[in-house]
């Protein structure tokens, strides 16, 4: 059977100060490197080894992995960078503090805004201290200036079917270290979680989630390595 294994990145800081983040780059924080490292030593122990690994183009997730693979004494396995990977786009909501946000739009909005499926918060404006346009990684890419987590879903599969997914069916043994919304991402496409419920799906930070699949990649199984 084709192994899988998903994991967010460590906590960052911007995950301490209960900023948004999205695409803005931030790097984990002593917790979070330690919670990489544990990842990696789990991962170690409970005998997973792997051929392929995937990450984005984020500072923190790349970092989670390298943490969790020098844990595993696994450096030198290959890793594949991409920006369809990369966290959800918060638009205009990068940076800012969660809690003054609401007390600014209110509780509701906020809500909206993080929870529903389809509503992107405001656009952020071009020129913003955090507007990624230029950022040398992403030439040639149309940087978001928003995203919902529909739209997250839309350019995270693509690379899924034509990356990863052709790796699992040519047997290699997958980890993938990503984002909350890139990961609810890949979670709703493998166990067909509806709409309405993905939104309000929480994945832990640090916590390496196994995927049992078959040979035609559907899911037969999904856990927390820490719980089995």
């Amino acid at each position: 059977m084709p192994t899988l294994v998903l994991i967010r990145h460590g906590q960052s800081s911007w995950n301490l100060e209960n900023r948004f983040t999205g695409w803005w780059d931030v790097d984990v924080t002593e917790k979070g490197a330690a919670e990489a490292r544990a990842a990696g030593e789990l991962m170690a122990a409970k005998g997973l080894d792997f051929d392929q690994t995937f990450t984005s183009l984020q500072t923190r997730a790349i970092k989670t992995l390298n943490l969790a693979l020098e844990a595993m004494g696994r450096l030198w396995l290959p890793v594949e960078k991409h920006w369809r990977l990369n966290e959800r786009h918060y638009g205009g909501l990068t940076g800012l503090d969660k809690a003054e946000t609401a007390a600014r739009h209110g509780d509701e909005q906020v809500h909206i805004w993080r929870r529903s499926f389809d509503v992107p918060p405001p656009v952020m404006e071009a020129g913003s201290e955090y507007d990624l346009s230029a950022d040398r990684r992403y030439a040639g890419i149309d940087v978001p200036a928003t995203e919902s987590l529909k739209d997250t879903i839309a350019r995270v599969l693509p690379y899924w079917d034509e990356r990863i997914a052709p790796a699992l069916e040519d047997g290699q043994r997958v980890l993938i270290s990503a984002h909350g919304n890139s990961l609810r991402a890949l979670v709703k496409h493998l166990s067909n979680i509806p709409d309405d419920e993905i939104t309000g799906l929480e994945i832990p930070t640090g916590q390496p989630i196994v995927y049992e699949l078959d040979n035609d990649l559907n899911a037969i199984d999904r856990y927390y390595l820490s719980e089995r």
